[in-house]
C-alpha cells in the first residue's frame, strides 16, 4: 500500500508539473495567439480562454494533491478533446501518443485512492 502512494504522489506531481507548464506555455505566447490557433485548425478559439487557465490551475492544484480526482477527469476532457480535433489526423507517432500516455495517467489519477501526501488527504481525512 505504501508503495502505491508513494507511485500515485510522484504520477500526480509530475503530472501537475507537466500541465502546469504547458499552462504557461499558452500564457507566455498569448492567449489570443492560441485562440487563433485553435481557430485556425477549426476549434472555437474562446476554447483557448478556457484551457489556457485550467492548464495552470490545474497543474498546480495536482502539484498540491487538491481535487485530484476532479482535475484530473477535467483534463482528460481536454485530452481526448486535443486528440480528436489537432492531433489525430498526425497519426500515433508524432502525434498523440504523448496524449494517449497522459490520458492514462489522467484515468489513473480518476480512479486512485487519494495519497496520503496530498491536501486532499489533509484537508478530508480520508483515502478513497
Amino acid at each position: 500500500m505504501m508503495k502505491m502512494n508513494i507511485v500515485t504522489t510522484i504520477m500526480r506531481v509530475v503530472f501537475g508539473i507537466l500541465f502546469l507548464v504547458h499552462g504557461m506555455d499558452k500564457f507566455n505566447t498569448g492567449l489570443g495567439n492560441i485562440s487563433g490557433w485553435f481557430e485556425s485548425i477549426n476549434i472555437p478559439g474562446f476554447l483557448a480562454y478556457i484551457v489556457g487557465p485550467v492548464e495552470l490551475i490545474g497543474g498546480i492544484l495536482l502539484i498540491l494533491g487538491l481535487f485530484t480526482r476532479y482535475v484530473s477527469a477535467i483534463l482528460l476532457v481536454i485530452l481526448i478533446g486535443a486528440v480528436l480535433t489537432a492531433k489525430l489526423s498526425m497519426g500515433l507517432l508524432n502525434g498523440y501518443e504523448l496524449d494517449l500516455s497522459f490520458m492514462l495517467i489522467a484515468l489513473y489519477l480518476v480512479f486512485a485512492e487519494t495519497s496520503r501526501w496530498s491536501l486532499d488527504h489533509l484537508i478530508f481525512k480520508k483515502t478513497y
